[in-house]
Order: C-alpha cells, then structure tokens, then sequence
C-alpha cells in the first residue's frame, strides 16, 4: 500500500505538482443553461423555482443568472444587449472576455426543451459541494471537539445541516438580500388576501382567537399559559385536532395543499399519556354522534360505563379520526435536542407543519452542568431551543408553561406576563403569549354559607353568569394587538369552542 503511494508520489512530482480532486462541477452546463435563458427568458421560469444563484460553482455565472432574474420580475427582456451595462466594470467578467462573453453563451445556447435538465444537474452538483462541506466539518469537529461538548451534540448539529440541506438547498441560509425577503412577504399577504377565512398561518379551529391573530405563523413561538385547571392541555389539544382536521378535510376536497390553513400535527404530550390523549380526543368527537342526557366523558370510557348508543358514537368517531394526521409523542423527560430530532424527522417523512409541547418545564436542557444548576438557565435554554426549532421547521411551534402561585395570592386572578414562571426569557423568546383563565373556577370556590341567603342568591346569579365561559388573554403578539377573547368551554368533553353571547341568540317565537 506504502508502495503505490510512493508510485503515485513520484507519477505527481513527474508532472510537476500534486494532484488534487476538485469539487464537483460541471461549467459547460452552466454555460448552455445561461445561453439558453439570454436566446429564450422562458427557460428561466423552467429553472427559477428550485436553482439560486449560489448553486452555480463559476461565481460570475451566479450573478449572470441573479441579474437576468431581477430583468424578468421587473417585466423587462434579459439579453446580452440589457445586461451588459451591469457587467461593464465587472473584473471577474473582464477575465473571461467582458461583456462579449454574455454573446458567447447565448451562442452556446442548449435548447428550451434542456434547460431544467441541465439546472436539474447545476443543482445536483452544488448539493455535493455542500455535502463535501458538511463532511470535512464534521471531520475537523469530532477530532478537535471540546472536552466539554457531547458527541450527541455534534450528530444533532450535522442534522441540522442535513436537514437544511434537504430543505432549502443549501447548508447555512446566511444573509438573504432585501429583495427576496420582500418578495416571501408579498407573496404571505396575496395568500392571506385570498383566502376564505382570511388567514396568514394555520387555523385554530376557534373563529374568534383567528380574528384577533390570524391564525399560528409558521416560525413562531406562541406560549400558551395558566394555573393548573385552566384548560391549556384542552386548549392545546383543541387546537392541534383541529389543524389537523382542517388538513384533512382540505386533502378530502382536493384542494391546493400548499394553501392549506390546516397541518400535519406532532403533539409531545410529556404529562399525560399518547392513550389518554387520544381518549380526550375520541370523547370530544363521540359527542358530536351522541344526542343522549349526559356526555360521553374520557373517565367513563376508561372505565367501561358505557350505554350502547354511546359505545356506537365511539364507534363512529373512531373511523372519523382513524386518517388524521396527528402524531402523539409521549416519551417523559425529553431534551430539547432529542425532540427537535424527533421534529425535524416528522418533518421530512411527513411535511410536520405544527408542533404542540405539553408542557414546557418538563423538557430536559442538555443536561451539562452540575445537578444544582440554575433552573432559569435551563428553561431559557429550553425556550431558545423551541423557537429556533420554529425557524429552522418554519412551522409555528405551541408550547405550554406553568404560571406561578403569586396568581392565587391576588385578588384580582387574571394572568400577567410577570406571573411567567421561572424564567423572563420565555416571555422574551415567545412571538405570542395567551393566558387560559376561567373565572368560574375561582367563583365556585368563595361559595358563601347557605346561612346567608342574599349573599348566596347573589352567588349563584355571578356563577350562572360564569358558567361555561373562558378567556384567553393575549398578553403579548408581535404581529398584532393585545386582547381578550371570550371563548365557551364546556369542561364534562373539555372543549373550547367559540361563544354565543346572550345577545346574540336568536330571538324565541
């Protein structure tokens, strides 16, 4: 083996030098497809939907292709004659022949009906480089790695470049130019425009909470808090059923799916079962067959204290549910990186478009430290975790918290953001916070001595008043207001569902 090392030592030096293996690229198919694209623009439209700039190895090429596709999106013809003033001075351009070299490649033209072919190959051959670059990286890291950093870290950073890799064609997004951001967010507000229900993100299944925030915004961090009792698994669970629902039905009716106010949904449930969710889930849909006295409730179906009629409505809303895209995550104590592992595979097998977390102090940090570590530090790491798992998925990212107990030390019970609980940085972290409160809980606990008859009178008129009824208060949203918004909960099913006021009832003839 030393041998023909040796040999092939001495071949080199024969030559004159060492040999070396390039990176992957192919510079007579760059030129064909930028000739083909100056002779005809309609080549580029074959091409402009999966190929950058960056992908062309020839950096004068990448801004050729750039050039030619800022003429087309201003409406105007690009051929070597309007290009040349931009290329005039261009150095690297002046190496390669100056602006005769743009008449060049149109005279290299390959045909319209190769011009995604030879993209198709311009593309293929830019994701090796990346693949290369991604691989000396890890190289280089696991022999030079920190005595303090994990290897479990450094597979979870090479998926992360994968993944991105998959995603969007490139390993590192980096720095985008102005226009092309601009251009995504005029493209969000046409789809918003458009659309029926008046959406930007992803539905709630809860008309009045969609009109105070548009739906969930794919890279956000909403948080949704409350004292235990509240409702916020109910809330949760409410919400991710009905995205899920909602995505279905969009699929059943043939519709553009890429225009889809529902999504594929992964709930990692760390409190309660992945079989007691979906018992909540079946109770609340069994109610909707059943038309009996009482409500089916997750407890008694537990425990098998079932009529027939109620059994058929489970029945029923079971094959109703069977083809819902609504994945149950229950593994306990879960890292922050084993689930944005789990996410961003659901991501790839499925096209994961909301993940819901309940809730957000059972999750593990990285665990480095000693076992006396600050808690605060671990959450704010949980919560930089969590939103930069909403950037990286570009899906909006639900997360459940835990509120402190000076909320029952006020009179006045209604949430704050101080009331947060462990951490600031989950309310510095989080896109939108929502706070679960029902008044009637509270309410039902001063019930007054039956001795005093005005004051309990008095009672029961504020708890008839009450009942049924919640709030979610949105204590802070960047892209809208703050408010609230009363909601119906009806706690035998835990449902929320949207509320009817009195005054809004149909007048009884």
């Amino acid at each position: 083996m030393i041998d023909a090392v040796r040999a092939e030592d001495a071949a080199n030096d024969e030559e004159g030098g060492l040999a070396y293996r390039q990176a992957p690229h192919n510079l007579e198919a760059e030129q064909a497809l930028l000739g083909a694209i100056l002779v005809n623009n309609e080549a580029a439209q074959k091409v402009q939907g999966f190929l950058m700039p960056e992908h062309f190895f020839e950096p004068v090429h990448g801004r050729i292709y750039e050039s030619v596709i800022k003429l087309m999106d201003k409406n105007q013809i690009a051929d070597p004659v309007k290009l040349k003033p931009y290329f005039e001075h261009d150095e690297a351009l002046t190496d390669v022949g100056g602006a005769q070299y743009l008449v060049r490649l149109a005279a290299s033209a390959a045909t319209i009906i190769n011009a995604e072919d030879y993209g198709r190959t311009i593309y293929d051959l830019a994701t090796r480089r990346a693949l290369i670059q991604i691989g000396e990286s890890m190289v280089i890291d696991a022999y030079d790695a920190p005595v303090d950093v994990e290897a479990s870290e450094q597979i979870s950073e090479a998926e992360k470049q994968l993944f991105d890799l998959a995603e969007l064609g490139q390993a590192e997004s980096g720095a985008q130019s102005f226009s092309k951001a601009l251009k995504t967010a005029v493209e969000n507000i046409e789809n918003a425009y458009k659309d029926p229900d008046s959406l930007s993100g992803i539905t709630t299944g809860l008309t009045q909470l969609n009109n105070q925030i548009g739906g969930l915004h794919p890279s956000d961090l909403v948080i949704i808090a409350g004292r235990p009792a509240m409702g916020k698994t109910a809330l949760a669970t409410n919400i991710a059923f009905n995205a899920a629902k909602r995505w279905t039905d969009d699929l059943v009716e043939g519709r553009d799916m890429d225009r889809s106010k529902g999504s594929v949904v992964c709930f990692f449930s760390l409190e309660m079962s992945a079989d007691q969710l979906a018992a909540r889930i079946l109770s609340d849909r069994a109610n909707l067959h059943y038309q009996g006295p009482d409500p089916i409730q997750s407890h008694a179906m537990r425990q098998g204290k079932l009529t027939e009629e109620q059994f058929q409505a489970i029945a029923r809303a079971s094959i109703e549910l069977e083809d819902m895209p609504l994945f149950i995550d229950d593994t306990p104590a879960l890292t922050i990186a084993a689930l944005r592992t789990r996410a961003r595979r659901l991501k790839r097998q499925h096209n994961l478009g909301l993940v819901v977390v309940d809730y957000l102090q059972l999750l593990r940090g990285s665990g480095k430290g000693t076992a006396g570590e600050n808690r605060v530090q671990e959450i704010s790491e949980i919560t930089r975790g969590l939103k930069g798992l909403a950037k990286e998925l570009h899906v909006p990212v639900v997360a459940l918290s835990q509120l402190s107990r000076m909320v029952e030390q006020r009179e006045n019970k209604r949430p704050m953001l101080s009331d947060l609980r462990e951490s600031g940085s989950i309310e510095q972290d989080a896109d939108m916070v929502m706070f679960v409160f029902r008044e009637e809980y509270y309410k039902e606990k001063d019930e007054p001595s039956m001795s005093d008859v005005e004051k309990h009178a008095q009672w029961q008129a504020d708890m008839a008043n009450l009942y049924g009824k919640a709030e979610v208060i949105i204590g802070k949203q960047r892209h809208g207001p703050v408010g609230t918004v009363k909601l119906a909960f009806k706690k035998e099913v835990t449902r929320f569902t949207d509320l009817i006021e009195d005054d809004h009832l149909p007048d009884h003839h």
